[in-house]
C-alpha cells in the first residue's frame, strides 16, 4: 500500500472531507473511474492521429475488445 500526500486550498480539502471524498476506498475509485477514463481518450486519441489506411479490421477489433474488457472490469467491480 502506498501513502499518497496532496495539498489542496483549504475550503476544497473541508468540502471533499464533509462529502466523505477523502476516504482511501472513494480515493482509491475516483482515481480508477479517472484512470480508465484517460485510457480510453488516449486509445481515442490515437485512434484519431492514425491514417485511416493504417486502421485495419484486426486493429479495430483490438480497440473493440480492448473496451469491451474495460466495461468488462468496471461492471465486476460495479457489482461488488
Amino acid at each position: 500500500m502506498t501513502t499518497v500526500q496532496i495539498q489542496l486550498p483549504d475550503e476544497l480539502a473541508q468540502d471533499a472531507q464533509a462529502a466523505g471524498l477523502l476516504a482511501p476506498e472513494v480515493m482509491a475509485a475516483m482515481l480508477r473511474e479517472q484512470s480508465r477514463k484517460q485510457a480510453g481518450e488516449d486509445l481515442h486519441a490515437m485512434r484519431e492521429r492514425m491514417p485511416q489506411e493504417e486502421l485495419t479490421p484486426e486493429v479495430e477489433r483490438m480497440i473493440v475488445d480492448e473496451v469491451r474488457e474495460v466495461r468488462a472490469e468496471k461492471r465486476k467491480r460495479n457489482a461488488t
